[in-house]
């Protein structure tokens, strides 16, 4: 492999050990990876940890055939769930992602003080774009705005060009998350660029249309595939070929919780573009993205959702309401609290 960006990545690592997640020396500092990872993030990050005086351990796994839960038949579950319940911070760099899986579960549950950062197929590009580029704390001031407005709101409609149209209630009680990139307290940490919510599963109506990818399986769709969604329940899939292979995929594991909608996030990331990787396309500027299948119970109390694995697909250009006040149009930020920040974000101003 060809050495690319190799002082942007320098730079772009010590911003997630000093500013991102704020390593003290001393800590432990557990990196996993597996055999499809980019080996010189996990070795910039590692040696990032290490120049601030923490403690850094590379575990390197074999690559899971399966996400989430479905990675565990893979895992050294025990041996990792024991090496991270005793670590300060955990950086994953799985390109199969191991958030959600036995080990996630019980680290987070078991170790109150593990700060947990989801990198998940970080390749070089993707630091130096999605972190050593950003504008962190305008990024921030942004996206806190917008969460606000979406915690306050108890009505959401979410549409785009591709025919997604979804309606529903959020729940004041559930937390809205804003995930700035800031992995300075417990809990699970995400890059910046990405804002999470949880509406009444029950209320989720209408159509979702997915037309950027859909991981896993999917990848990159070369046309939408467009899910009638009742109650918060996929009834069904329609499109092409892919749309075959999602549907096939969710039905394999004979679990009707895959077919439930999970969650709901805008992307507001200036640096990411349709990539593939899941961890970017979520974050891709103007984006919104559902998951489907397992959800945590601190996210949505007191049971969460219950399945056997967790999937994601991007819905691009969306349009945005928050009680029938538009926020979103295509993708473009135009409630006029909000757009002065975004043009500066994305370099309009």
């Amino acid at each position: 492999m060809t050495e690319h960006y190799p002082f942007e990545l320098v730079k772009a690592a010590r911003i997630l050990a000093d500013d991102m997640l704020a390593f003290q020396p001393e800590e432990t500092v557990v990196i996993t990876a597996d055999t499809q990872s980019d080996m010189r993030v996990v070795h910039a990050v590692a040696a990032a940890a290490h120049s601030v005086g923490a403690k850094p351990m590379v575990i390197h796994l074999v690559a899971p055939l399966g996400v989430a839960k479905a990675a565990d038949p893979f895992l050294p579950v025990e041996s990792l769930t024991a090496a991270l319940t005793h670590a300060d911070a955990w950086i994953e760099l799985n390109q199969q992602w191991l958030l959600y899986s036995t080990p996630y579960e019980r680290a987070l549950a078991v170790n109150k003080k593990l700060r947990y950062m989801c990198l998940v197929g970080m390749d070089v590009d993707m630091m130096v774009r999605l972190i050593g580029r950003i504008d962190a704390s305008l990024l921030s001031q942004f996206m806190k705005k917008v969460t606000d407005m979406t915690q306050r709101a108890r009505a959401m409609r979410i549409i785009t060009p591709a025919g997604n149209d979804l309606t529903f209630n959020l729940v004041a009680s559930r937390q809205v998350y804003c995930d700035d990139g800031r992995a300075q307290t417990p809990g699970a940490h995400f890059p910046g660029g990405q804002i999470s919510f949880f509406p009444d599963f029950e209320s989720i109506h209408g159509r979702l249309v997915f037309d950027g990818t859909i991981a896993p399986p999917c990848g990159f769709l070369n046309e939408p595939v467009s899910l009638d969604v009742e109650r918060g329940r996929v009834t069904r899939i329609r499109g092409g070929r892919k749309a075959d292979e999602f549907r096939a995929w969710l039905e394999s594991f004979n679990d009707p919780n895959m077919f439930r909608l999970a969650h709901g996030c805008y992307g507001f990331n200036p640096g990411a573009r349709l990539s593939g990787n899941v961890l970017e396309d979520e974050r891709i500027w103007g984006c919104t993205e559902w998951g489907l299948g397992y959800l945590n119970p601190v996210d949505a109390p007191p049971d969460g959702i219950e399945a056997k694995s967790h999937c994601d697909g991007i819905c691009l250009n969306s349009s945005v309401w928050l009680d029938g006040v538009q926020i979103m149009d295509c993708g473009k930020v135009i409630h006029p609290d909000l757009k002065p920040l975004a043009d500066r974000l994305l370099g309009v101003a």
